[in-house]
């Protein structure tokens, strides 16, 4: 895939599961998300799960949005992407369509945890403007910590 390739994050869809299914598998060790926890969260009004595609390629990347009723703080859940596709603007291309997508649900921060040695995903959040607000201990089911961060939403 091009570095200049456009990338583009829709909603995803039914046909989409195996994929989402695929690339939490080869994403995660731990801590992943089931077949049947992807389905209900593409149906959910408390879930947006968004899928990026660049240049004909169906899938390279997927985030996974939670909102709860009258909370003005969204939390992404999940975010990944194809290894081929890393540092070519999908993950920025992802969090910019959850930031949205927050907006329009009219959350005034994005919320998210990541795993305290994933120096690539911290990088990207920083670069794009989130701020480090915590920790949690122990966090990840093979007993890795996890940082917290948000971004306010304008």
């Amino acid at each position: 895939m091009p570095a200049t390739a456009a990338v583009r994050v829709r909603r995803a869809e039914l046909s989409d599961l195996d994929d989402l299914v695929a690339l939490e598998e080869s994403s995660f060790a731990t801590d992943r998300l089931s077949r049947a926890q992807y389905r209900r969260h593409l149906d959910s009004e408390t879930a947006q799960v968004l899928v990026a595609s660049a240049n004909h390629r169906r899938f390279l990347g997927t985030a996974v949005v939670f909102f709860r009723k009258g909370a003005q703080v969204a939390r992404l859940y999940s975010i990944a992407t194809r290894a081929e596709a890393r540092g070519k603007g999908v993950g920025s291309a992802l969090l910019e369509a959850a930031e949205q997508a927050s907006r329009r649900r009219r959350c005034k921060a994005l919320r998210l945890e990541v795993r305290a040695g994933n120096d690539e995903a911290i990088r990207l959040y920083e670069r794009l403007g989130y701020q480090r607000i915590g920790e949690y201990k122990r966090y990840y089911g093979d007993g890795a910590d996890a940082w917290r961060y948000e971004k306010t939403l304008d």
